[in-house]
């Protein structure tokens, strides 16, 4: 049996488990909450859900009772997984996928931008199983090389500027790996983390909406180098610091190889920079505190529309 396939027995299976498993789930993390700060697991919620007044929901909504999977499975059950907390009855409007657009009513969704108006974008935490990886990196960051490593689609124009200028830049190790590949000189081979992991610094380009390797890459002991970000998801990346989380770029990259040069012989510096992205990475790699936050999330949502 394929790993793909175990997987989405495992999880299908996990929502076929009777109301009775979940009604003890439910009153064992509400034990856990008594162990948590109130104002840090607040904090925690009312950024992903940024409304405080009542809403009313309206249009195509979704009861909990009839949610059945239409496309990407990975989102759906990253969400059915909470669902059986709450009664059939209750309603909700759900958005799979990349888009970022201003939404008119409160929606639970993957991303949404960091500026501008963004109060009914409902961060929940979807596609985890592509988003939310970490690593376990043995190689301190003084024993790695003096370089900038990256791999991954370059579809968009931010990441295309930068591997068509960089590819052969000799502190670079840089390439896409677009499917199918395109006859290009910036046209790699696959890299694995373990591989990637050998380079001081990540590159952590946003695509059609957050970096995709972010998440893995600050839990690792490189540096992430990228622009600012735009996007954010249920990993709060609005609340990321230039100079203390990540290392930020000009959008036309000029400054890349100065930073590279900088933070190759500032190496407390760089070691600062890994310590503040490691503590926010440990806020969500406590697996209790996050499916709490989850439920709290849709509690919230529930509430505010009436429904609970």
């Amino acid at each position: 049996m394929s790993f793909k396939l175990f997987y989405y027995i495992k999880r299908f299976g996990y929502n076929a488990l009777p109301q009775s498993f979940f009604d003890r789930n439910y009153k064992r993390l509400m034990e856990f909450e008594k162990q948590c700060d109130p104002a840090k697991l607040d904090a925690r919620i009312s950024y992903y859900i940024k409304l405080k007044e009542p809403f009313k929901l309206e249009g195509d909504t979704q009861s909990i009772g009839t949610f059945r999977r239409t496309k990407g499975s990975d989102y759906y059950l990253d969400l059915k997984d909470f669902l059986h907390y709450f009664p059939d009855e209750a309603c909700f409007l759900y958005h799979f996928g990349d888009n970022t657009v201003f939404r008119a009513i409160p929606t639970l969704i993957k991303a949404r931008k960091i500026s501008g108006i963004n109060e009914n974008s409902i961060l929940f935490k979807l596609n985890k199983k592509r988003h939310f990886h970490w690593v376990n990196d043995s190689k301190s960051f003084s024993e790695k090389k003096n370089a900038l490593v990256w791999r991954g689609g370059a579809y968009q124009k931010l990441r295309r500027d930068f591997v068509e200028r960089f590819y052969d830049h000799p502190k670079c190790e840089v390439g896409q790996t677009n499917n199918p590949a395109e006859n290009v000189s910036w046209q790699k081979q696959f890299m694995s983390k373990e591989a990637q992991l050998e380079y001081k610094f990540i590159f952590c380009p946003e695509g059609n909406d957050v970096s995709t390797n972010l998440k893995w890459a600050m839990s690792s002991n490189s540096i992430c180098f990228m622009p600012k970000p735009r996007y954010e998801t249920w990993f709060m990346e609005g609340l990321l610091k230039p100079g203390i989380h990540y290392v930020e770029l000009k959008s036309d990259y000029s400054d890349l190889e100065e930073k590279i040069d900088y933070y190759s012989t500032h190496i407390e510096e760089a070691e600062t920079i890994i310590a503040n992205a490691h503590e926010h990475v440990a806020q969500f790699q406590n697996q209790d505190l996050e499916r709490l936050l989850s439920i709290k999330v849709l509690e919230r949502y529930f509430e505010l529309s009436g429904q609970l």
